[in-house]
């Protein structure tokens, strides 16, 4: 593909042959503008999909999974770009169960305030969404009077 560009007019060629030409908008850096019938169709998809329609069934599984899908949905630059994570995530409950997603979705929340559906993921399969508060807790390390940890005094910083 080849693209030329003027000042009112963005045009991409294949092997020489104009595919399309469209007029060129102005507007903020990294602004977009998206024509549909361009798009493959598993993208039209997508389309379908909008902010309103996650929350509300993220809202139908627990408060905790609707603060997920909204972390999820407000990380990333471009709404849609989080689609795929949020369909991720509230598809979990039909594997582990409405419980374990928004007991899994607490626990990731209480670790982070953006997880992700790689935390979510992980607490389900480790199963650490059914521990309690308490025996979650990591154990207190060991003093050890024989370990070689150096402070920032040994090497001529100040903390």
């Amino acid at each position: 593909m080849d693209v030329r560009i003027t000042n009112m007019t963005v045009e991409v060629f294949y092997e020489g042959h104009r595919v399309c030409s469209h007029p060129r908008t102005y507007g903020k850096p990294g602004q977009y503008k998206t024509i549909p019938e361009h798009m493959p169709q598993k993208h039209k998809n997508h389309m379908e999909w909008n902010a309103g329609r996650f929350i509300s069934w993220a809202e139908s599984i627990g408060q905790q999974t609707k603060t997920v899908i909204q972390s999820i949905l407000t990380t990333h630059k471009i709404e849609q770009q989080g689609y795929r994570a949020c369909i991720g995530v509230l598809k979990l409950a039909d594997k582990y169960g409405v419980k374990r997603l928004e007991s899994a979705c607490e626990r990731a929340l209480s670790y982070t305030p953006t997880p992700s559906y790689r935390n979510i993921d992980s607490i389900l399969k480790s199963g650490s969404d059914k521990l309690t508060t308490a025996s979650a807790q990591p154990a207190k390390p060991v003093e050890d009077d024989h370990s070689f940890i150096r402070g920032a005094e040994y090497y001529g910083r100040k903390r």
